[in-house]
């Protein structure tokens, strides 16, 4: 089992390479934080914020979780991962963006679509939270019943950006700020084998790619 091998002789380039290279930035990182942007994407081992944005260390405050979904403020009880991250991300931090990244081809919507932890046997903890998008999944099949045509995995993976973005405002400290003017909330898809960046044009509720220069 190399793995762990692998994760060691990484931090060795890392710390030759990388770390001494940006001595400077790490030592003021050293002293604290304070990114202007938050990321809440998918724990997918394929697809990595920092490096799809080409973010250096301390620019971004990340949460990974899968399908990069976030519960409504009314489904929080007791301990919320999702809920300390956005509220720390607002009211400590002070972030002036919140960016929802989702991306295609992703693991947790492909499962969602197939139903395969429907029955909470097998696997609990991923059934419970899969059911925060299983509405739109139920909505997404049925259009798909009636239109074949329609691309159930990527309409589904654009639903859990717009799902997640509706839900952030459903949090008090989130509304406070965005109605302040304080706090701007983004949706985005990343395709990973097209390298294409879809950006959520929130008047038209659409995602339109982001054109470059190539």
């Amino acid at each position: 089992m190399p793995e762990f091998k692998a994760l060691l002789d990484g931090y060795r380039r890392f710390r030759l390479g990388d770390y001494r290279d940006q001595r400077e930035r790490y030592d003021r990182l050293a002293q604290g934080q304070d990114p202007k942007v938050m990321v809440i994407a998918c724990s997918d081992s394929r697809v990595d914020p920092t490096r799809v944005f080409d973010a250096g260390p301390g620019e971004m405050f990340v949460l990974r979780n899968i399908a990069n979904l976030v519960p409504p403020f009314s489904a929080i009880s007791g301990q919320s991962s999702v809920a300390a991250a956005v509220e720390y991300a607002v009211s400590g931090l002070e972030v002036h963006h919140i960016v929802v990244f989702g991306h295609g081809r992703c693991g947790g919507i492909a499962a969602a679509l197939a139903g395969d932890f429907d029955n909470p046997v097998a696997g609990k903890h991923v059934h419970a939270w899969m059911e925060f998008i299983a509405p739109a999944r139920d909505s997404v099949k049925a259009a798909c019943a009636l239109s074949p045509d329609i691309d159930a995995q990527r309409t589904l993976e654009q639903a859990s950006v717009r799902l997640s973005i509706d839900n952030l405002r459903t949090y008090p400290f989130v509304a406070a700020a965005e109605k302040a003017g304080k706090l701007k909330l983004h949706g985005t898809i990343f395709d990973i084998a097209e390298g294409a960046l879809k950006i959520l044009d929130p008047k038209t509720g659409q995602f339109q790619a982001l054109p470059l220069d190539l």
